[in-house]
């Protein structure tokens, strides 16, 4: 099993000081939580796109590629790419760029995203924003592949004989699909033979559960062989202490400072205590056994290969988030590592096969 550490970058007062810190602190937070999931061993940093409060994770590619330039070894992630809101162009261009300046280590996580604010600013319609996804990632997928593109596409200018530069690093890049609620992310996964991640954050197992399932009969409905699945799930926090009492006590104030915001902001409450929150959502919260039991639960449900965990303290001091970090790589990821397999390809960059063939999209 892989594990990455993911940010939205959200940028609200600490759920339990109350105090917001700077903009350009928040940024070098993200900086410096990168540089320590590297340091700590794991697999992956992903960033986050958002383009509304209370998130300042609009430009993944810019924040992607200052981590590139202070890390050596991590693969960095988009989680997620909204392609529905992007010309995909552009966001070829830029992902492009960053593949070539982090030397390959790129994989991407896409979505059609969410918030109602992030699509008036782009004129995105809920009618329309599946289909935007679509055309936009087909789009995306044919540029990287093909020197020149041809597209009668609906929400962007046609493209004609088109060559967009830089060529890549990486032929193909790999590109998971993220999943929260819907089939169409999941069958556009499977019908291109694509990785999917599950967001298995805002509820207990069972919807994502039953995606899951579906992704992997309509994976089998277009042809793929079952053993090149892979899948990917959130998580909805993580505090790993040395015992369950401790994770808890330090825990307790963070989820009852969230409780509270989401009860003022009219936001829909799934957890009404701690212990249901750690009983039945995808929280890792609990001492090292604990932890490991919960993951191997999720797995017998989505047979996942890979993991991520939150990268921000988000409530609970620096200090008791390295440590908890730190007990999840030396008590947690191995046994999981060796319990679990890897998910079925190999984690360095994806570099051209000299015979590999690509089936035309069509849009």
């Amino acid at each position: 099993m892989k594990f990455i550490a993911l940010t939205l970058i959200v940028h609200r007062p600490d759920p339990v000081t109350g105090v917001r810190k700077p903009t350009h602190e928040r940024f070098r937070e993200v900086l410096d939580n990168a540089l320590l999931a590297e340091e700590l061993g794991f697999d992956g940093f992903g960033v986050g796109e958002r383009h509304e409060r209370p998130f300042i994770s609009s430009s993944p590619p810019v924040v992607l590629s200052h981590i590139a330039a202070l890390t050596k070894r991590i693969r960095l992630f988009t989680g997620v790419t909204t392609l529905s809101l992007l010309d995909p162009v552009r966001a070829y261009e830029d992902y492009a760029t960053l593949d070539h300046l982090s030397g390959g280590r790129l994989d991407l996580i896409i979505g059609k995203g969410n918030g109602a604010a992030q699509r008036e600013l782009f004129h995105v319609t809920p009618e329309d924003q599946w289909d935007r996804n679509a055309e936009s990632y087909e789009v995306f997928r044919r540029i990287w592949r093909q020197d020149k593109v041809t597209a009668a596409t609906r929400f962007r200018p046609e493209l004609k004989d088109a060559e967009v530069w830089p060529r890549p690093y990486q032929q193909p890049i790999r590109v998971w699909h993220g999943s929260a609620t819907s089939k169409e992310s999941v069958d556009l996964a499977a019908r291109y033979g694509d990785p999917l991640f599950s967001a298995n954050v805002t509820n207990p197992i069972e919807p994502y559960a039953e995606l899951i399932r579906h992704y992997r009969e309509r994976w089998e409905y277009y042809g793929h062989d079952p053993a090149d699945i892979a899948i990917g799930a959130g998580t909805a926090g993580i505090h790993v202490a040395p015992t369950s009492q401790e994770a808890l006590s330090v825990y307790r104030p963070v989820f009852e400072a969230n409780l509270a915001f989401f009860r003022q902001a009219g936001l829909p409450v799934v957890f009404e205590t701690l212990e249901d929150y750690v009983e039945r959502s995808s929280a890792l919260i609990g001492s090292p056994q604990q932890v490991i039991d919960k993951v191997h639960r999720y797995h017998e449900q989505f047979g996942h290969t890979l993991i991520h965990v939150h990268a921000d303290a988000s409530g609970v001091t620096d200090t008791q988030h390295r440590d908890s970090l730190e007990l999840f790589q030396s008590a947690v990821a191995p046994v999981l590592r060796r319990d679990i397999p890897d998910p079925p390809f190999d984690w360095a960059p994806v570099l051209p096969a000299p015979s590999a063939t690509e089936e035309p999209a069509r849009v």
